[in-house]
């Protein structure tokens, strides 16, 4: 099995502009067409590693180029070798393939564009930020060389990290079941914004389990719904396997909940050794906080926070179509069952079932300023290619 781990980069500084229009709560714009927009930038870096490698005299299949700082191994086949490649567009060479004789746009080789960590696979590859004098790790394929750098890359924050309110919301999805999971996923989730952000700790750490949500004809029935919803065993061991020992290394200063009405909180905080600081939950429905919520977040000292974010994050079927061969997918997957033969497969694509398994966002808010200067998500899934 290979682990995925998709990522958005800093979408502040490079990501597109989303526009959220009416009806689309349950689809979460801004997740998907950043990871869209961070594939295709990183494919069109890959296509010009190839056609340079192509120019040059490099192997169809082996050509060495660098990209983000990194070695990867460039393959040229299905393209150039049975028709020749033209200017790429939309991210794409255009020519013929050799797979089924149709002319059509070939997709870039997944070496060129993603990186192979032991058995994960970042999609696209990662210009993680290097301290000054930090032996940075290049992969090539299975071999990993040390060389000692100077300098930083564009990643990372830009001042000290006390200057910052850092925030990051972990969502669990139906994947992700068992608490022992769910344990692994957040320290592997926090170590990616750790490295991503160069901090070694954050303000906020918010859980968002699945299952739960704020939804109803008013604040009351919302409420009402929510105090059914989830498994309250399952939510306090997570709590305390993941959020409470991130909290106790240090790596946590506070916790957080997602989508708490007043009935789930008031028997969660009975069920926790740390109580949470903070619960967000979604009122575009409702447009009212529950005054049970309210008075019991008082007096608790638990400060209620409103988000925009959909429960249902990042469903199979989006995370397929956004890796798949469709127009719209990166064509890091092979769909067996698809009939558009006008975009080719790379030679290296993988095949088999998905299990999407958590979402994280982070924020880097400038504290003095109240501007956001690094925003993005990484998600992790598990490919059954095995």
């Amino acid at each position: 099995m290979t682990k995925l781990i998709l990522s958005t980069g800093n979408i502040v500084s490079g990501g597109p502009s989303i526009i959220r229009k009416p009806g689309t709560f349950r689809s979460n714009l801004e997740l998907t067409n950043s990871l869209r927009s961070n594939f295709l930038a990183a494919q069109q870096a890959g296509e010009e590693d190839e056609e340079y490698n192509a120019r040059n005299g490099s192997p169809a299949d082996t050509g060495a180029a660098a990209t983000n700082g990194h070695a990867v191994n460039s393959s040229t086949a299905n393209g150039h070798a049975n028709g020749a490649a033209t200017k790429p567009t939309n991210g794409y060479h255009t020519g013929v393939n050799g797979a089924n004789g149709t002319s059509g746009r070939r997709r870039p080789a997944l070496a060129s564009w993603t990186q192979r960590e032991g058995k994960a696979l970042y999609i696209p590859r990662v210009d993680w930020p290097i301290v000054a004098g930090e032996t940075a790790t290049t992969t090539n394929g299975d071999a990993e060389t040390g060389s000692t750098t100077s300098g930083s890359s564009s990643g990372g924050l830009q001042e000290e990290a006390s200057q910052y309110d850092t925030t990051v919301k972990l969502f669990f999805l139906p994947g992700a079941s068992s608490v022992e999971s769910r344990a692994q996923y957040a320290e592997e989730a926090l170590a990616l914004v750790f490295r991503e952000l160069n901090v070694e700790s954050i303000d906020l750490l918010v859980l968002s389990f699945p299952g739960m949500s704020f939804e109803g004809d008013c604040e009351w029935e919302a409420d009402k719904i929510n105090a059914m919803q989830g498994n309250d065993d399952e939510e306090a061991a997570t709590w305390a396997a993941s959020a409470e020992a991130l909290h106790s290394a240090g790596k946590v200063r506070r916790l957080g909940v997602a989508e708490f009405g007043s009935e789930k909180l008031a028997r969660f905080v009975t069920r926790v050794s740390v109580p949470p600081a903070v619960d967000q939950i979604n009122i575009h429905n409702c447009c009212n906080v529950p005054p049970p919520l309210t008075e019991l977040a008082k007096a608790k000292g638990i400060e209620l926070l409103v988000h925009t974010d959909c429960t249902d994050i990042l469903p199979p079927g989006t995370l397929r179509e956004l890796l798949g061969q469709g127009l719209q997918g990166a064509g890091v997957l092979v769909d067996e069952d698809s009939k558009d033969a006008s975009v080719a497969a790379p030679v290296d694509a993988l095949k088999g079932d998905l299990t999407p398994q958590w979402v994280v966002k982070y924020t880097a808010v400038v504290r003095d300023r109240g501007v956001i200067e690094n925003k993005g998500y990484f998600a992790g899934a598990l490919l059954h290619d095995e």
